[in-house]
C-alpha cells in the first residue's frame, strides 16, 4: 500500500497538494492511505510498500520545525519520493542545508539523464520559496544550478523540487510503477 504523507498545515490546501496526488494514484489502481506526518503511527510507516511526500503553499513552512519526525527515511529501503517540500525534507534528512529562493511558474528544466522517465527539456511548474542543496549521497539529474530532480544513490528515495501533480504526472506514474526491493 502506498503511504501519502501530507506537509500542510492548513486542511484547505489538501485540494491544491493533496488531492491531485490521490487522483493520479487512484486512476491508477494503487491503494494508498493520506495522512499528516503529525498523525503517523511507526506502524503505518513500517507497512507501506512506498510514500509520496507532498508539497505545501508558499507561506507554510511547519514541516521545517519538525525533520525528526521524518528520521526514519535514513533507513527505509522502499521507494519514496519527495515533492517540493518532501524533496526539501528528504535533503535535510540526508544533511543538505536549506536556501532561499522563490520560483513560481512554468519553467523549463533539462534533464540530463532519465528521472522517472523525464529526460531532456521538459516545461515543469514551481511553487516554492526554499531549496535544499544536494545532499551527500545523492545525484542531481537535472543542469539548472538549484537541484530540481534527485535520487540517492543506492536507495529508490527521490525527490522532485517542482510539482508533478500539475505538469508531468508520468514522473508519479513511474514512480508507482517502482519495484519495491
Amino acid at each position: 500500500m502506498l503511504l501519502i504523507i501530507k506537509t500542510n498545515k492548513e486542511k484547505l490546501h489538501d485540494l491544491e497538494f493533496v488531492r491531485p496526488i490521490e487522483e493520479i494514484v487512484s486512476n491508477f489502481g494503487e491503494r494508498f492511505v493520506s495522512k499528516h506526518y503529525n498523525e503517523l503511527s511507526k506502524k503505518e510507516i513500517e507497512k507501506a510498500d512506498k510514500v509520496i511526500i507532498t508539497g505545501t503553499s508558499l507561506q507554510d513552512d511547519e514541516f521545517l520545525k519538525a525533520l525528526s519526525q521524518f528520521e526514519w527515511l535514513k533507513t527505509f529501503n522502499r521507494p519514496v519520493l519527495g515533492i517540493c517540500a518532501g524533496m526539501q525534507i528528504i535533503s535535510l534528512i540526508f544533511g543538505a542545508k536549506l536556501k532561499k529562493k522563490t520560483e513560481i511558474g512554468f519553467y523549463f528544466e533539462f534533464f540530463k539523464k532519465e528521472f522517472l522517465g523525464a529526460k531532456g527539456k521538459k516545461e515543469v511548474y514551481h511553487l516554492h520559496n526554499n531549496y535544499a542543496t544536494l545532499p551527500k549521497d545523492f545525484e542531481k539529474f537535472t543542469t539548472s544550478k538549484i537541484p530540481q530532480a534527485i535520487k540517492h544513490i543506492s536507495k529508490p528515495i527521490y525527490g522532485v523540487l517542482f510539482h508533478p501533480e500539475v505538469r508531468n504526472q508520468e514522473i508519479i506514474l513511474e514512480f508507482l510503477m517502482e519495484d519495491s526491493p
